[in-house]
């Protein structure tokens, strides 16, 4: 969605959006369930758990950390990654309030 388009939808939709796109890789959903699983996790972990190559890691991890999806602490020369817990919990709210919204019942008397 180009920038120019965005002011077309609400504030929660953009971001909503903007969350979906992020998690839709399989690696990305990889990467965020070995660190609910591990609680944590330092880089270097992650290509031996996943496979991909440390550049390919490198740049899923940046795509999870921009959004606050992760959070890193740099430990040496190392970075532990985990899950930002009050950005899941909002990620949790967006998209149950979305899922929540529809209605099973396709007649307009409903």
């Amino acid at each position: 969605m180009g920038v120019t388009q965005a002011h077309l939808f609400t504030e929660e939709q953009n971001e909503l959006a903007l969350i979906a796109k992020a998690i839709a890789h399989p690696a990305r959903i990889a990467i965020l369930q070995h660190l609910i699983k591990s609680k944590s996790c330092i880089n270097g972990d992650l290509v031996l758990e996943i496979g991909l190559a440390q550049a390919t890691i490198s740049q899923h991890l940046r795509e999870l950390k921009e959004l606050g999806i992760i959070q890193g602490t740099i430990e040496g020369t190392k970075v532990n990654y985990c899950i930002n817990p009050e950005k899941w919990k909002e990620l949790n709210n967006l998209f149950l309030t979305f899922f929540e919204s529809y209605n099973s019942c396709c007649d307009p008397a409903c």
